[in-house]
């Protein structure tokens, strides 16, 4: 029953297959000879294929559950001990699996977008649906031919190698799905984009389509890294949370191109301008998300030796990207002359001139990150020659440019399009300005130096000072207008101005990521002690005492639990119990860390190895003001969430006489 199962899970997979080629023909045949009825069986075909590809998961994920070893990827990641919840989510634990899941998120958002705008753009219908019809038959291809899910091995082994002892934690359950989502969600626009460029047709229409798209992937996308790093940061025991490494760099490619798409494409829609970064920026980053799916869980950006292992699946990759590379940058240059913008830059002081320096920023430090990611496979598969480009690079270039990008989410949104007085925009600014002047002397005066992070203290602050005032004028003018209270104003505000101020309320999310950044990264304390029961060492004002070592089995580990009691001033708080575990079936050791959280900071600690005489190494940091990034992710998923729920929709604001007051007195219309 469990093999006629997955047999048909593969059937339905390479139906799907099928289906995808036919979709694409069909539509590609409808744009050129206009038949209604071929468009709609190439829309039923990306219907159907949602419930093919949904079924095949769901035949993989029956097999993990019922322990079914006779299929080899279940065999390779899973074991009879293996926790339930970690068996429902091993699917995507995986290089085959994770690629299944991919493949459902671009399925099932395909036939929402579909779905959702085949009435509003019926013109640009049949080069949307070729082109997500494209992308699956190209992801289906390399899974049914390459990456193959599905393959069972006879006999079926009486047990399997369980799954990686670092995926068996809740990150497991949250990160990958997310990640994933945000990844995904960024081919809905590049459809739209190539529509767009196919009909030769530049104006905003695909633009405000695809607004609410691309908001929601970059969330998304925000959310995965953040989730990462947070799973990173309890995990794997080194108290960080970023350490530059290659699979993090290719989930912030994207984002930094993602991110300057959401601002540019404000700029198209208020003003017809930067049409050719808008479709240049969605291509890239579209691009980016290919890069950072294959090559992530094909292990190239770890060595390029990874192609020699399987040179079918590298050349796959390289060929797929190659393709989507030279299609979408082409037809940028073949229609170049249709995307000319409908009015220029006025003035340097001026919101346009503050979006054109941002995406300027955000696109070079992605190519500095692309640069220092890849060059070193590059080095490696002309020389041989091993590189390591780590932390000190990024630090100094990446993070200047990222600066300028936190100074200027102060700047933006309070400038007003087209132009505005040097004057009035030095007034604009001035408390702003006092306020990162007073956070300098604070530093100077708690004796920082260094003079990036000096430069990064006072761009925070400004920037969080510049949001807060232009969200309280805003709420101040509503009040001049109505007399509300100021809760009062502050909801309706809100309420009519959902997009603009729900991107204010992402942008203090941000400056809280890099507030918490910042202090974590500057003030973070490390000691390293060897204790035995009773024996006690100090950090950030605390006394740690090891009371005792004991076992801690689970069910497919053995472990060793430390547990520590942590007072100060003589007075007890809390217990922490870090732990050390050993999963037999691998014969790999992981580390528990116990953390602490509160609003100052993380007490963080982890236990090593146990030494001859009775104890027991401990690793301790202190982690001043790190809970403020997972807060700040918490603002930021707010504040889009708001945006998301004002998007796409022409309010009546600009129009009522109650808010054009306000905007003439200083508040920007969106």
């Amino acid at each position: 029953m469990a093999d006629s199962l997955i047999k048909l899970g593969q059937l339905a997979t390479c139906l799907a297959l099928v289906l995808s080629l036919y979709a694409l023909g069909a539509a590609v045949l409808s744009a050129t000879g206009s038949s209604p009825a071929r468009l709609r069986s190439a829309r039923n075909a990306l219907y159907a294929n949602l419930a093919l590809v949904a079924f095949g998961c769901a035949t993989l994920i029956w097999s993990f559950v019922a322990l079914d070893f006779s299929v080899a990827y279940v065999a390779q990641n899973s074991n009879s001990q293996l926790p339930l919840i970690y068996r429902l989510t091993a699917m995507w634990g995986a290089h085959e699996g994770s690629l299944m899941l991919w493949l459902f998120y671009l399925v099932l958002l395909s036939a929402v977008a579909v779905r959702a705008h085949w009435k509003d753009h019926p013109l640009s219908m049949p080069w949307i649906i070729a082109t997500l019809a494209a992308i699956q038959f190209g992801f289906l291809a390399f899974i049914v031919f390459l990456s193959n899910p599905f393959l069972t091995i006879s006999p079926a082994l009486p047990d399997g190698q369980d799954l990686n002892p670092l995926l068996q934690d809740p990150g497991l359950v949250f990160h990958p799905p997310v990640l994933y989502l945000g990844y995904v969600g960024f081919a809905i626009p590049f459809a739209f984009a190539v529509a767009s460029l196919m009909r030769t047709h530049s104006g905003a229409e695909w633009v405000r389509a695809v607004r609410r798209w691309t908001l929601f992937s970059w969330t998304m996308l925000t959310s995965g890294i953040l989730l990462g790093g947070f799973w990173a940061y309890y995990e794997l025991g080194w108290g960080g949370y970023w350490a530059w490494d290659p699979v993090e760099n290719a989930s912030l490619m994207p984002w930094l191109t993602g991110t300057a798409l959401l601002h540019s494409m404000m700029a198209q829609d208020k003003r017809g301008l930067f049409r050719t970064w808008n479709v240049f920026l969605v291509v890239t980053t579209f691009l980016l998300t290919l890069i950072g799916t294959f090559l992530v869980r094909s292990g190239v950006l770890t060595s390029v030796h990874a192609f020699a292992v399987d040179p079918g699946r590298g050349a796959y990759m390289l060929g797929f990207l190659t393709v989507a590379m030279v299609f979408g940058y082409g037809l940028i240059l073949m229609r170049s002359d249709r995307l000319l913008a409908d009015a220029l830059v006025e003035s340097p002081y001026s919101r346009e001139s503050a979006i054109l320096a941002n995406n300027v920023l955000l696109l070079v430090a992605a190519a500095t990150v692309f640069l220092g990611t890849l060059y070193p496979l590059f080095v490696e598969a002309v020389s041989g020659e091993r590189l390591s480009v780590g932390a000190p690079y990024f630090n100094k270039v990446v993070v200047p440019l990222m600066l300028g990008v936190v100074l200027l989410l102060g700047i933006g949104p309070s400038i007003p399009w087209r132009r505005v007085d040097a004057r009035r925009l030095a007034a604009m600014f001035r408390k702003p300005a006092i306020g990162a002047l007073l956070s300098l002397c604070a530093a100077l005066a708690a004796g920082v130096r260094d003079p990036l992070t000096l430069g990064a203290i006072a761009a925070v602050a400004f920037a969080f000072a510049a949001t807060l005032a232009d969200i309280a004028t805003g709420i101040a003018a509503r009040r001049r207008l109505t007399g509300e209270s100021w809760l009062a104003a502050a909801r309706t505000v809100l309420s009519l101005g959902r997009q603009r101020f729900g991107g204010l309320v992402v942008h203090l999310g941000i400056v809280l990521i890099a507030a918490g950044m910042i202090a974590s990264g500057l003030f973070q304390t490390a000691v390293t002690v060897s204790l035995r029961p009773g024996d006690s060492f100090e950090l950030a004002g605390r006394v740690v005492t090891l009371r005792d070592v004991s076992d801690a089995d689970g069910p497919n580990y053995r472990g060793r639990v430390a547990t520590l009691s942590v007072s100060q001033d003589g007075r007890p708080l809390y217990e922490m119990r870090p732990q050390k575990r050993f999963y037999t079936v691998r014969s790999m050791a992981t580390t528990e860390i116990a953390i602490r959280s509160s609003f100052s900071g993380d007490l963080y600690l982890l236990v090593g190895e146990e030494t001859q005489a009775g104890g027991v190494t401990i690793r301790g940091y202190w982690n001043p003001l790190v809970g403020w990034i997972w807060a700040g992710w918490l603002v930021v998923a707010c504040g889009a969430l708001l945006s998301l729920s004002g998007t796409g929709r022409r309010k009546a604001i600009a129009a009522s006489t109650d808010m054009a007051v306000p905007a003439a007195r200083g508040v920007p219309a969106e």
